[in-house]
């Protein structure tokens, strides 16, 4: 597992959708700053895994919808986090999230979180 200078760890999905525009706000903002960064997504975020799932997300001003800053994010390198464990308990599988997002394990989850240089955890 590639480690992230900066994490962003995501517990909230579609029902909290200003925790999930926060969260790629914050991570979108730490990869313009030139930081290699990650958002995980835990427990109820790993539906934001999905296909077309930040589609309609929009707090709005002074907030861009989450679908912008998401292309934004993965365009400039910006990794998702899916936490495999999370995701089994949703009744998701690997198969059904976006290819390129990463399957972690839990183990894999204390390496990002200990070797990144920051992180914010939006519970």
């Amino acid at each position: 597992m590639q480690s992230a200078d900066f994490v962003a760890t995501l517990f909230d999905g579609k029902s909290n959708p200003a925790k999930v525009t926060v969260a790629f706000t914050m991570a979108l903002n730490a990869q313009q700053k030139g930081h290699g960064a990650m958002v995980l997504l835990m427990v109820e975020a790993v539906e934001l895994g999905l296909p077309g799932a930040t589609d309609g997300i929009d707090v709005g001003k002074p907030f861009e919808p989450v679908s912008d800053l998401l292309a934004k994010f993965r365009d400039g390198g910006g990794r998702i986090g899916i936490c495999k464990s999370c995701m089994i308990h949703n009744g998701f599988s690997a198969e059904q999230m976006v290819p390129g997002y990463e399957i972690v394990t839990a183990p894999e989850v204390i390496d990002l979180m200990m070797a990144a240089k920051g992180s914010l955890q939006i519970t």
